[in-house]
């Protein structure tokens, strides 16, 4: 019995150790000297901030206010970043968005490495945040948040969830929706996907670029670029 006992407590010790335990950090560029010349290497490496590429792509940079799920400012500037090649998708996107009368309205885009390692230690929902241990693929300049919206109404087309839910309609293929929201987000899924931009399972507003295996973590705040 009193092995038992012993064992449970040691259990739970070791529990309680592993939710203290330091998060590992893994290789960041966190000098704008590495990063300038990581472009120089390789202008793929750059960048780019998407309003300046696209001028008619719409912002709603929640990051920046107090409208998420922190609660708080997170981003000093209400800007959105993305590396070269993401940006260029981003324009063929838009492009072809437009002829059909929509448009791109964009959440968030190149995320610094610090912001994650914050949303992890605060998000009651893991499953909702990247782990600072791998970093996120916003770190990398490979992800962005977005939606769509009807240039006519000028409102965002109907989704299962507002940006940014932590509730399980929020993923890309939940079941059961309405036919319009079905046809919405499959209608951004495929126009998305055609130019290698591929949804996360459990969010239907992220888009990963496909190759950001080949980019590094960032930690360069928005006011240096």
């Amino acid at each position: 019995m009193k092995i038992r006992t012993f064992l449970f407590f040691l259990s739970l010790y070791v529990f309680a150790l592993a939710q203290t335990k330091p998060i590992q950090k893994p290789v960041v560029i966190n000098s704008y000297t590495q990063y300038r010349a990581s472009v120089k290497a390789n202008p793929d490496n750059e960048l780019i901030e998407i309003k300046k590429a696209i001028p008619d792509v719409r912002l709603d940079i929640r990051y920046a206010t107090r409208n998420n799920f922190m609660k708080q400012v997170m981003y000093k500037q209400a800007r959105a970043f993305a590396r070269k090649p993401v940006v260029e998708a981003l324009k063929k996107i838009q492009k072809e968005l437009k002829l059909k009368g929509f448009g791109l309205k964009i959440f968030d885009g190149y995320r610094p490495y610090a912001i994650t390692v914050a949303f992890y230690q605060k998000a009651s929902d893991k499953n909702f945040v990247a782990n600072p241990a791998k970093g996120s693929k916003h770190n990398r300049g490979c992800a962005v948040d977005l939606t769509i919206v009807n240039l006519k109404t000028g409102k965002d087309i109907t989704m299962a969830t507002p940006y940014d839910s932590f509730l399980p309609a929020a993923a890309a293929n939940y079941e059961p929706v309405s036919n319009e929201v079905r046809k919405n987000r499959q209608f951004l899924i495929n126009v998305m996907k055609k130019h290698k931009m591929n949804v996360l399972e459990n969010e239907w507003w992220h888009y990963d670029y496909s190759g950001w295996q080949g980019y590094q973590l960032m930690d360069i705040p928005f006011e240096k670029l």
